[in-house]
């Protein structure tokens, strides 16, 4: 029992972490909270399940929603923030306009679907479960903690590895000394907002099949779970944001297992505010100042 509510439970947190640190490498790169998220997740599980509507397998229709929802996430930059950036009163209004724009994103998920929840087929992944070790793991399962480990790990290679990543570092701190250094904050604003996108699209279409379902107001829990993971794990910091999805997914698991299902919640907040308590900057962050994507 112990040992399947662990596997249950790395296999969802291992979609908050993905879905997390896209909300976190944002507000890394430029300290703003981007409330459109949750939407731009949702959209990416609807065009994984209209992509199965017209006879795509799963991996190009996995594709499909990342391309999806990593231009959609680009829109949102450039509708919600673009101008806010340019007018110097980017923090409050940031929060504002992205609020805005989800709204309208959740508003077309409402009409695409006129409220219906969603299912994706039951043979999109097969359903297969193989023992392992004495645990019943099923194909899902497989792919999801497989998939998720490696975009996990190609992403902060990206970022800690590479010159892209050295660019994303320099905006995070300090943009006009990274733009007389030859970078553009602007360039790295649209690539910092496709990726979010593209691993926001991902958690939904995982969130969906895991699931099973698949309704335009998806997004809202899931952002908030994101602002908490973020904030446990330390603002801005892209291991913390990993560490803290599992470890939200963990506990949420064993919660539902052993408590009521109403209390799952309660448990896990009371556990978050106990853990701030002693650590106010997170588990990889400090109460002097926030970690940003800059730094491990």
């Amino acid at each position: 029992m112990f040992a399947q509510q662990l596997l249950n439970g790395v296999t969802t947190g291992a979609v908050y972490a993905l879905f997390a640190l896209g909300f976190t490498i944002v507000f890394g790169t430029q300290r703003i909270l981007n409330l459109a998220h949750g939407a731009v997740f949702m959209a990416g599980a609807f065009i994984g399940y209209f992509a199965t509507q017209k006879g795509l397998t799963f991996v190009p229709a996995v594709l499909l929603a990342m391309a999806g929802s990593a231009v959609l996430a680009c829109l949102v930059d450039l509708v919600a923030f673009r101008g806010l950036r340019a007018s110097g009163q980017l923090e409050f209004g940031a929060i504002i306009s992205s609020i805005g724009v989800a709204l309208m994103i959740t508003s077309v998920g409402q009409g695409v679907s006129g409220t219906r929840v969603l299912v994706y087929p039951f043979d999109f992944v097969p359903n297969l479960f193989f023992s392992v070790l004495g645990l019943r793991i099923s194909l899902l399962q497989i792919i999801t903690l497989a998939s998720v480990a490696a975009i996990l790990a190609v992403v902060v290679f990206l970022i800690y590895r590479t010159s892209l990543g050295r660019q994303i570092r320099a905006v995070a701190g300090n943009p006009r000394a990274a733009t007389l250094l030859g970078v553009s904050p602007g360039a790295v604003y649209l690539i910092v907002f496709a990726i979010s996108g593209a691993l926001a699209g991902y958690a939904g279409v995982l969130i969906g099949l895991l699931f099973n379902t698949v309704h335009f107001m998806m997004g809202d829990p899931y952002l908030l779970k994101a602002f908490v993971v973020v904030v446990l794990g330390g603002l801005g910091s892209v291991y913390g944001a990993v560490v803290a999805g599992f470890l939200l997914g963990i506990l949420q698991a064993f919660a539902i297992a052993y408590f009521s299902g109403s209390l799952a919640d309660i448990i896990f907040y009371s556990l978050v505010f106990l853990i701030l308590i002693i650590r106010p900057g997170g588990l990889f962050g400090n109460a002097a100042s926030t970690v940003k994507v800059g730094r491990a």
